[in-house]
């Protein structure tokens, strides 16, 4: 029995070696056919990456050697146009797509400037008188009956500086008159017997020429009556609606600011509200500055051009000032033809030597103006460079006349100040707008140390 059960296991044994063995024989056997395939399919492969590497060689060698194609326009791909020559020209067509739309926003501009004009006078106003209007409202009164009282103050001390002016020319017309008559009677005699030794019918001849000129402008002008007296009709009328409308923009810029800035604040896409917000409150602020400094600057002129006229004895000293003050809004160009006035009525009036004086006293006063006080004032509070402000100047003279050379300036000056803000402000500010239903912040009143306080009443115009 030992022995059957000793042979029997032993059988086992070798049925179990000799299974193994099958089993590693057949693993091998896969392993070799999987490293087979693995390598054919190496060769494969890099057969067809070689493949592909020689035929996009061939197509190359094909696309250099064919020539290039010179008839079409459209053959000229980006690749071949230098970066400078493509920067330029984007830059160009942008460049005239903004300059046609200044053109036609000017024409437009132009086209309504019998309103465009009284309410630029009018804001500038408002950016003057803003400071009193809050200063009545912090002593208890409302805004709108502040605004009143201030439209009305203006225009009161308007009419009145004009009526004494008005009234000292009158009273000394015929005077002025006969010193006139004998002033040319004495430049007669000067442009005869002085080192011009000009000869009587020189003279006769120069002086019969500037009477034709004005005999036949009168006679052209009286030669068709109704039409002049319309044509000064629609001047009178123009004068009246323009006033009109000063008048009431001033007072509703006073009394409403908060509300029709808010309104047009919203009137902007959401993302933008806050970038405008701010750029219209520098803006503000950058006004209402300008035209302070430009009232003292204007007084400076006309109380130091008065004090020298009455120190000569020239006559008309009040209106002279007036027209001085006047002027004086219209940077560089108005005070220059203001002096000249005076310098001509103290010719007239008083003689040579008298007026070679006043030019003299109207110079230093500009000068003590222009560097000195012109200055501190304008370069501490607007930061316009002098060159920025004579071709602002010259530019409103060209676009728009007198009223074009009054608001170049101050719209030169926000502007600059509009710009130093945006690029100051990141692109990413969030939007801090209130909404539509809340009532929009005041605009600021006066220098960059008032911050605007949140707004008390109800919004929306």
């Amino acid at each position: 029995m030992t022995g059957a059960f000793r042979r029997n296991r032993e059988a086992r044994e070798a049925h179990r070696h000799a299974q193994e063995e099958a089993d590693a024989r057949e693993s091998a056997e896969v392993a070799k056919e999987a490293a087979a395939e693995a390598r054919e399919s190496a060769e494969n492969f890099a057969l067809r990456l070689v493949n592909q590497f020689e035929r996009l060689r061939e197509e190359r060698q094909e696309q250099l050697a064919a020539p290039e194609p010179v008839t079409a326009p459209a053959s000229v791909s980006r690749t071949h146009v230098p970066y400078g020559v493509e920067l330029a020209a984007q830059w160009g067509w942008r460049f005239l797509v903004i300059v046609a739309a200044g053109y036609l926003i000017v024409r437009a501009l132009g086209f309504l400037s019998i309103v465009v004009i009284p309410v630029v006078i009018a804001l500038l106003i408002a950016a003057l008188v803003s400071p009193v209007v809050n200063g009545l409202g912090r002593i208890g009164l409302k805004r709108s009956v502040s605004a009143l009282f201030v439209v009305i103050g203006v225009l009161v001390a308007v009419i009145a500086m004009l009526s004494f002016a008005g009234t000292q020319v009158a009273n000394g017309f015929n005077d002025l008159a006969g010193q006139t008559v004998k002033a040319l009677d004495e430049i007669r005699d000067w442009l005869i017997n002085g080192p011009f030794h000009a000869s009587e019918t020189q003279i006769d001849t120069w002086l019969n020429t500037v009477q034709t000129t004005v005999e036949d402008w009168a006679a052209a002008y009286a030669s068709n009556p109704f039409s002049r007296v319309s044509e000064v009709g629609g001047v009178a009328l123009d004068v009246f609606a323009g006033l009109f409308i000063v008048l009431f923009s001033t007072y509703f810029f006073c009394a409403e600011g908060e509300r029709i800035w808010g309104w047009l604040v919203r009137l902007a896409p959401r993302a933008a509200r806050s970038r405008m917000d701010s750029s219209g409150r520098v803006a503000w602020v950058s006004l209402t500055q300008f035209t302070r400094a430009t009232v003292i600057v204007a007084a400076v002129d006309a109380v130091g051009i008065m004090i020298i006229a009455a120190a000569l004895r020239v006559p008309f000293v009040v209106a002279i000032g007036v027209l001085v003050f006047l002027s004086s809004f219209v940077p560089l160009v108005g005070a220059t033809v203001a002096g000249a006035v005076a310098v001509l009525v103290a010719l007239v009036s008083q003689g040579p030597v008298t007026a070679l004086l006043m030019l003299g006293g109207v110079i230093l006063v500009q000068q003590l103006e222009a560097h000195g006080l012109q200055p501190f004032l304008l370069g501490r509070w607007v930061r316009v460079h002098p060159l920025g402000v004579i071709l602002a100047v010259a530019t409103g003279i060209v676009l728009g006349g007198v009223a074009g050379a009054l608001v170049a300036v101050p719209l030169v000056a926000a502007l600059n100040a509009v710009a130093n803000h945006l690029t100051a402000v990141p692109a990413t500010t969030p939007d801090t707008t209130a909404p539509p239903t809340s009532p929009p912040p005041p605009i600021p009143a006066s220098g960059p140390t008032s911050p605007p306080p949140p707004s008390p009443g109800a919004g929306g115009a």
